[in-house]
């Protein structure tokens, strides 16, 4: 199985197009310790020939054109875009959908509670139903993907739900949403014939449904939004903390890093990182914390096998 990081950035991407912190510029800069991000997705493969993405983001064309394996190769439209597998119905997840207009062949898997998100914006009917196939996965339940023409793509996923909420333009007005356990917000364990790795890019608690899920597994790609909890208050970004906006922070007795210290995980690697984030620079006290602790953060053109 062949994996590339399309994007490993949070919501606005490194450099967010409006920030003007520290960080921000110097990844503007072209500071080789502060490479960008766009934001997160990733592109999984069996054969190395069919692609299927994970979350198409609002920088999809940016990051097909940047990646030669998902660019056209014959005739006067192709591409190796089998379809599309969504883990939620977040803007930072759907919106690069309709950079996939342009009546080409492929399916759009999700759960029923996305799929339903989708249908009930008429801006996603762009994506002409004689041609963009809607397929609804269930929860805890292994499922094919399959190529545009029916046939076995060499790929397997089983979404399962992760606390989360929902998406932000979906909140009600008043009070702050509950965290919920549902299709809302899943995680994905993507397999082939020989190997399976756990894509989780938004995940607000770990509890043990997921944590028993992971445990001893080969590869990981997991929710790396915020340092701390309390990072966009500290830094007067935000009134919400990470929980608030449905991320685990990495820091902290109930944080990632010490959820994951005894699941034996072989490799772990972080993913949607926010731009406030300071293990997205290479040479902070942060990052080395973290890279002792084990872990990996992904970045942009990032290929791994198994």
């Amino acid at each position: 199985m062949k994996v590339l990081v399309l994007g490993a950035g949070a919501g606005g991407g490194f450099p967010q197009w409006n920030s003007n912190a520290a960080a921000c510029n110097r990844a503007r800069a072209g500071d080789a310790a502060a490479p960008p991000r766009t934001q997160a997705s990733l592109a999984v493969s069996a054969d190395g020939q069919h692609w299927f993405l994970f979350n198409a983001s609002p920088d999809l064309r940016q990051q097909i054109e940047a990646t030669p394996e998902l660019r056209p190769r014959g005739g006067l439209r192709s591409t190796p875009i089998a379809g599309v597998v969504l883990t939620g119905g977040d803007v930072d997840a759907i919106a690069g959908l309709l950079t996939l207009r342009e009546r080409q062949a492929l399916s759009v898997y999700a759960t029923a509670k996305v799929q339903a998100i989708l249908k009930a914006n008429p801006i996603f009917e762009v994506l002409a139903h004689d041609v963009v196939a809607r397929r609804t996965l269930p929860l805890d339940r292994p499922s094919e993907l399959a190529l545009a023409d029916g046939s076995a793509s060499g790929l397997t996923v089983e979404l399962f739900a992760v606390p989360g909420k929902v998406p932000l333009y979906l909140e009600e007005r008043e009070g702050t949403p509950p965290i919920v356990l549902g299709e809302d917000t899943v995680g994905v364990a993507i397999s082939d014939a020989r190997s399976r790795l756990f894509y989780v890019p938004g995940c607000a608690a770990m509890i043990e449904a997921v944590s028993s899920r992971l445990l001893g597994a080969e590869l990981v790609l997991f929710d790396g939004t915020l340092w701390r909890d309390d990072e966009m208050i500290r830094l007067g970004l935000s009134n919400k903390s990470g929980r608030r906006m449905g991320h685990m922070s990495l820091t902290g007795p109930e944080g990632t890093m010490a959820a994951f210290a005894g699941l034996k995980v072989k490799r772990k690697i972080l993913v949607h990182i926010n731009n406030s984030n300071p293990v997205l620079l290479a040479d902070t006290s942060e990052r080395a914390e973290l890279e002792a602790a084990g872990w990996e953060v992904a970045h942009d053109g990032m290929r791994l096998s198994l």
